[in-house]
């Protein structure tokens, strides 16, 4: 993503993605997610970069899903450790620990990545001093390739078909977490993003990537 508009503040590492986690935490108490993801509002919801009529690749079959490892984009630099994560006492999901900030997520009580469903992980923009795993992940554009590494040796390939930039105002959970398409293996990347407000100590949005199994290989 680009730079933030002011120097890190105190908080940084935690606030805006951990706002996004608990709305998901809250909303697994409630929610089916195997229903499909409707349109995105407009107005406070923009999209980054999104092509129109540029042809992405058909998607591949669910596979057998496996445990993530490492996750890796190269059009921007993002190739970190994916470490599991479950839900605190309120209900959220831990982001990864203060000490971890360029360690990704992975909710492990979700959808592992590869088999049908949108598997989800979560990442840190910054720290106090310097940027985290994630804080690349807005300047990510439809059609470029997301890889995770799972236990069993398998690299799975995601094409990216969507990134928002969502306000917390319009933040819809169904929308960010839920199946984009019916019976197909998915993937979420999930950081803040806007602008850091000093006042609330968090960031005014979140940036969502959304990907589809496109490809698999052995290591």
């Amino acid at each position: 993503m680009s730079a933030p508009d002011r120097p890190a503040g105190t908080g940084r590492l935690l606030t805006g993605v951990a706002w996004a986690v608990l709305l998901l935490g809250l909303w697994l108490w409630g929610r089916d997610v195997s229903g499909g993801l409707s349109a995105p509002t407009t107005g406070d919801v923009a999209a980054v970069g999104r092509p129109l009529g540029a042809p992405l690749p058909p998607a591949r079959e669910p596979l057998d899903g496996a445990a993530p490892r490492s996750v890796r984009v190269p059009s921007v630099g993002i190739d970190a450790p994916v470490v599991p994560r479950g839900l605190d006492e309120d209900g959220a999901i831990d982001p990864p620990p203060y000490d971890l900030p360029q360690t990704a997520g992975w909710y492990d009580k979700g959808t592992r990545p590869g088999a049908e469903g949108p598997a989800l992980l979560v990442g840190h923009v910054d720290t106090e001093t310097r940027p985290a795993v994630f804080y690349g992940l807005s300047a990510v554009r439809p059609g470029e390739r997301v890889e995770v590494t799972r236990d069993d040796g398998s690299v799975t390939e995601f094409t990216v078909d969507d990134v928002q930039v969502v306000t917390r105002e319009r933040f819809d959970a169904e929308q960010a977490y839920g199946p984009r398409v019916a019976g197909r293996a998915e993937l979420r990347l999930i950081t803040c993003g806007g602008t850091y407000d000093e006042k609330s100590r968090s960031y005014t949005a979140n940036v969502v990537v959304s990907a589809y199994l496109t490809g698999a290989r052995d290591t």
